[in-house]
């Protein structure tokens, strides 16, 4: 197998800390707020917000499942993602977000733990959209020190060795492996988004589609209103048009009488 580049190794590194170590981190922080002794009685608790959030499309289903699993299982961090546990703080435990949310990165000075989560969450999906698995050294070295900084804040000095080692190591047959799947997963990815385009014209059309016939429904249903009115009339069309033939022509005949009389 040929040798990753730099800049693949780079997204490899970036990868195994953002989806191994810094959820760890994250998870860490949590369980401090909301004791896994805990846990369950809690999110019952705030059934009645997280239910509507689920109704605004804040929560899937998958997550819903974890949240209140089936008797006699009961919700377990271990099964959270960072997108459901920033959730869950943000909306049952009073949390000051970052001055501009949770959505964006957050400044250097901004060290708390809710900016640190918005750190975290903000690479991560920096990361998901890339297609090409390479980064620039540049961005790969400001962007590691800005995360790990935030993994010792959340999880202590032992997971900021665990990343220090990390971005040392030499990378062995498996995470070349691990790079090759991620490219493969990125192809794939690709080609689902460019069905799901399809999908949506292939959509816009049967909703033109479906406003033709619904045009062409309308149409037919006023002629048909047009067919009962005349089958209404006891007297054939043809029958009619000869009465009003002849009944012009007796008004006309005796209109003339009229005037030849006088």
């Amino acid at each position: 197998m040929a040798s990753l580049s730099v800049e693949e190794e780079n997204y490899v590194r970036m990868s195994l800390l953002l989806t191994g170590i810094s959820p760890r981190a994250a998870r860490t922080f949590f369980d401090s707020e909301f004791a896994p002794a805990c846990l369950d009685s809690t999110i019952k608790k705030g059934y009645n917000k997280l239910f509507d959030l689920k109704n605004k499309n804040r929560i899937n289903q998958s997550q819903w499942n974890l949240l209140y699993p089936r008797f006699p299982d009961v919700p377990d961090s271990k099964t959270f993602d960072l997108t459901l546990m920033i959730l869950l703080l943000r909306n049952l435990i009073p949390i000051t977000p970052p001055l501009c949310g949770f959505d964006c990165l957050p400044s250097a000075m901004e060290t708390t733990p809710a900016a640190d989560l918005a750190r975290i969450k903000h690479y991560r999906n920096y990361l998901a959209h890339l297609d090409d698995g390479k980064l620039d050294t540049g961005f790969f070295n400001t962007a590691w020190k800005d995360i790990t900084n935030a993994i010792d804040r959340l999880g202590g000095q032992q997971m900021k060795q665990e990343c220090d080692h990390l971005n040392t190591k030499p990378l062995d047959q498996t995470n070349q492996e691990i790079m090759m799947d991620i490219k493969h997963s990125n192809n794939e990815i690709r080609e689902l988004k460019e069905s799901f385009e399809s999908l949506k014209l292939s959509h816009t059309d049967m909703i033109k589609f479906h406003e033709t016939l619904q045009d062409d429904h309308r149409k037919v249903t006023t002629e048909l209103e047009i067919m009962k009115t005349s089958q209404k009339d006891t007297v054939p069309w043809n029958i009619r048009g000869k009465q009003f033939e002849g009944t012009w022509k007796r008004g006309y005949s005796y209109s003339l009488y009229l005037e030849i009389r006088f």
